[in-house]
């Protein structure tokens, strides 16, 4: 790749990010002093980006019906069970996240090179008269490197998240397990939280209250973030994204 196409890249990239972030200010302009505004119910199935979920699944079993007998086969109760168990029903997800990490690395690498190759009767440069003998090299190569290198790492991390979405059930795999989306918005004055989460559960995992803790989703997406004055105090302004991501050094 030339470095003519490098600049051009760069350049197009910086371009896209500071219209990106001026389109982001003047959005902010326009709603100076208003409180972030609710996004509005709708099927998730319908949003952009939205993709069935498909996994490797079992070979279809026949269904058999025991005659004079008030039982099927797969049924988990006698009465009606209020779990959710096809697409549109809820279900509720305790989140209990409570994670502690802490990692130290250290790397040191020396390493010292010489190379000398020292050519005394370079093609019989004795033998040959000034100045032609000057001018002939008496050592072909000779080289010195010294590498050094030192790297330390730290990793302190302690998250906690504990608390309780509502999610939709959006798709029923032909196993029967369920698809799972739940998306939570909480505006406290001029800040908004939002609590996203998504995965795949077990029916069986569903206890008798309609709950499922999230350990038991597989495929589990958590998002907990949020927008508003706060969070545009804590980001770093536009122009410095722009020269971290454009600037070479």
């Amino acid at each position: 790749m030339s470095k003519r196409v490098v600049l051009l890249r760069c350049a197009l990239l910086s371009t896209v990010a500071f219209a990106s972030a001026s389109c982001s200010t003047f959005e902010q302009l326009q709603h100076l002093g208003e409180t972030p505004k609710l996004s509005p119910v709708s099927n998730p199935t319908t949003e952009p980006g939205y993709k069935p979920v498909q996994m490797p699944m079992p070979t279809p079993q026949p269904a058999v019906f025991n005659p004079n007998s008030l039982w099927r086969n797969g049924s988990r109760a006698f009465f009606n069970d209020q779990r959710a168990h096809q697409v549109g029903d809820i279900l509720t997800v305790k989140v209990n996240i409570n994670d502690t990490a802490e990692f130290q690395d250290q790397t040191q690498l020396t390493r010292s090179t010489t190379e000398d190759s020292n050519i005394s009767n370079f093609i019989g440069a004795n033998t040959i008269a000034n100045p032609a003998k000057a001018v002939l090299p008496g050592s072909l190569l000779t080289a010195d490197g010294n590498t050094q290198m030192q790297g330390n790492g730290t990793i302190n991390r302690q998250d906690q998240l504990v608390t309780n979405v509502a999610a939709v059930v959006t798709q029923v795999l032909p196993n029967g397990n369920l698809v799972i989306e739940g998306k939570q918005e909480i505006r406290l004055n001029q800040e908004m939280r939002e609590l996203l989460i998504a995965g795949i559960a077990r029916p069986e995992d569903i206890d008798s209250d309609n709950t499922i803790e999230l350990p038991k989703i597989a495929e589990a997406r958590v998002a907990y973030g949020g927008k508003g004055t706060l969070t545009n105090i804590q980001t770093q302004p536009w122009g410095q994204q722009v020269t971290s991501v454009a600037l070479p050094f």
